[in-house]
């Protein structure tokens, strides 16, 4: 059984990759012009997390920041009233906890893992958690490097030196909500099968190695393909996940795109597809065309 956490909450948190190669289309930053627009807007795709010394913006994105009106994430990144108070809706309703939805043993397989590995939260408060969100805590671990960073925060650095204002497609209370809709007893069982494989040695971190070559490559119809073959026990949850939210955002953009310029960044896993938000936009009567982002990393010699 696949992870959930790998192509999932790749959708729901994500943020950006690095390099480019020789297609023009292999790329995060697109442009959205035409429809009436007088100026343009721009859209560029994002990842949970990467490694630091990953976390550079390309020339083109950082003119795309500085000659924007607003920037607009899946969530406002700049309110910490409301990230503070979407803490109660990452909880389990009904004061569920994991040793509700597993049996004693694997209850205590799942407790003894976090709390041996350690964790910015106690388990006691993690167990009352939804399944994935806990499980997103350990998927740090994945990648080749010690220090991670999330790009939102470096693309709100770089918008703040402009003043720039940060505002959010939906609320965090909204995106935590969305978990409910997977049942928490699923949720769980993926939990105790990723812990399972790590007990074991067999953790399987080539799926993860292939989502973060996607986006270092910045390969959308290659990460579209990882995005959709997910386990079959979660794939009738992506329509709520993924499609669905991107639905939502297209029809704010209406409203949005003909009064200001934007830089709109929401995780890469909306953009490609059928139902992604590229083409979602573009049967709304837009252009959206691809714009180079090759990043240039520099080193102290």
């Amino acid at each position: 059984m696949k992870r959930f956490s790998a192509g999932l909450v790749v959708s729901l948190l994500a943020l950006t990759l690095y390099g480019q190669d020789g297609n023009e289309n292999n790329t995060l930053l697109w442009k959205i012009s035409g429809n009436g627009l007088e100026k343009p807007s721009y859209l560029f795709g994002t990842i949970h997390m990467l490694c630091a010394d990953d976390a550079v913006l390309s020339p083109n994105m950082k003119k795309a920041i500085h000659n924007c009106d607003e920037v607009y994430f899946e969530v406002d990144m700049d309110n910490l009233f409301e990230m503070f108070g979407v803490m109660g809706k990452m909880k389990m309703r009904g004061d569920t906890t994991l040793h509700d939805l597993l049996s004693p043993a694997d209850y205590k397989k799942v407790k003894d893992y976090f709390e041996n590995k350690g964790s910015m939260l106690p388990f006691s408060m993690l167990e009352t958690y939804k399944p994935i969100i806990a499980a997103s805590t350990l998927e740090e671990g994945s990648l080749p490097c010690d220090n991670t960073v999330m790009m939102e925060q470096v693309i709100m650095e770089e918008a703040k030196q402009y003043e720039k204002k940060i505002r959010g497609l939906e609320t965090m209370a909204y995106q935590a909500s969305v978990l409910d809709s997977i049942p928490y007893k699923l949720q769980a069982e993926q939990l105790v099968d990723y812990i399972d494989k790590n007990n074991k040695g067999e953790k399987d971190d080539k799926e993860m190695k292939d989502m973060f070559e996607a986006y270092k490559s910045q390969d959308l119809k290659k990460l579209e393909k990882l995005m959709v073959e997910t386990d079959a026990g979660m794939a009738g949850f992506v329509d709520i996940m993924l499609y669905h939210r991107n639905r939502n955002w297209v029809n704010k953009l209406k409203t949005l795109l003909p009064q200001k310029s934007l830089l709109i960044a929401v995780g890469a896993g909306h953009l490609p597809g059928e139902k992604g938000v590229i083409n979602l936009l573009r049967k709304e009567g837009y252009s959206v065309t691809p714009v180079e982002n090759r990043m240039i990393k520099t080193k102290e010699i």
